[in-house]
């Protein structure tokens, strides 16, 4: 069932290893800092955040990488590129770690690259995203490959289409504009629109990653996110339930990137994802009798003994 019968490409971004058959590398966890919303910024223009705050935030995160083997770096958004230039100072100021770029126009997107390029820091960076909606994609990935970009997120999406096919087609004719090897890594975005299609973006991702190869993910926090009548309904305390399950449960199926959300709810999801990890690698050891690949991964990190029978 989790098997993939194709050969996997695993990506190397920073320190962590991204992708490969189902169980061996854990997902690479992104979270949101500076998103519409987040309680840390100020005025935006102005450039004001919560420089505390932002910094704990972005510390949490890490120790609980490291204490759990889950690899999780920070994508920040920003409308202009004079706005994301602070940001990129302030977390390369903290943080060796990988980070990436939100934005939604493309011309800021590229003029922030071109900051991050000349601070000498693309192995770092991960651009996100080239999307279906971009409207000079073929120029957009020729000045990614001339600043240097090495690590890219590739959003798809058929709005003709919502079914996983739709999503594996979309993929399909974004590769004609990109080309196969234009960057190091490239990780695929199935877009979810609402919590029960995140079912569709896990197909797709399984049927992107058999006929490509290439690492796929999915954004469930905007399936969780964007059921405003769960908060309605049950609080908080239900709607973070709801939350961390649906990620958890995204995690299980062929899922190698996960946009969690705002990185403040990074104490939640870690736990839940690593549960999802834990049992995802040995639901695939039934079905092959192989453990992960990875030394790092939660498995051995806190069932070592138990890893160790199974061997």
């Amino acid at each position: 069932m989790f098997t993939l019968k194709s050969e996997q490409k695993v990506c190397q971004i920073g320190p962590w290893k991204v992708g490969g058959q189902p169980g061996d590398n854990p997902p690479l966890l992104i979270a949101s800092m500076f998103h519409k919303g987040d309680r840390i910024l100020g005025k935006r223009k102005a450039g004001e955040f919560d420089r505390e705050k932002a910094t704990a935030y972005i510390k949490r995160q890490e120790e609980l990488s490291e204490q759990t083997g889950i690899p999780a770096l920070t994508a920040m958004v920003a409308n202009s590129a004079d706005e994301m230039k602070r940001y990129v100072d302030f977390y390369t100021s903290l943080s060796d770690k990988p980070f990436a770029i939100d934005m939604w126009m493309q011309d800021p997107r590229i003029e922030a690259v071109k900051y991050v390029s000349e601070l000498g820091l693309m192995d770092r960076l991960v651009y996100n995203s080239i999307t279906p909606w971009d409207k000079d994609i073929p120029g957009q990935v020729e000045q990614l490959k001339e600043l240097g970009v090495k690590h890219v997120v590739v959003q798809v999406y058929d709005d003709q289409d919502p079914t996983p096919q739709g999503r594996v087609n979309s993929f399909r004719k974004m590769m004609e504009m990109i080309g196969e090897n234009t960057f190091e890594t490239i990780l695929v975005d199935t877009s979810v629109m609402n919590l029960p299609a995140t079912s569709f973006s896990s197909v797709a991702n399984r049927m992107i990653k058999e006929e490509f190869g290439v690492p796929a993910g999915l954004a469930s926090s905007n399936g969780t996110f964007m059921w405003k009548d769960a908060r309605e309904m049950w609080g908080s305390e239900g709607f973070s339930s709801m939350n961390v399950a649906a990620q958890a449960a995204a995690t299980m199926f062929w899922c190698d990137v996960i946009f969690y959300g705002p990185q403040v709810i990074a104490p939640r999801i870690f736990p839940a994802v690593v549960s999802a990890t834990l049992m995802l690698s040995t639901f695939v050891y039934n079905e092959t009798g192989r453990l992960p690949s990875n030394p790092n991964h939660p498995l051995y990190k806190f069932f070592g003994d138990f890893a160790e029978k199974l061997k």
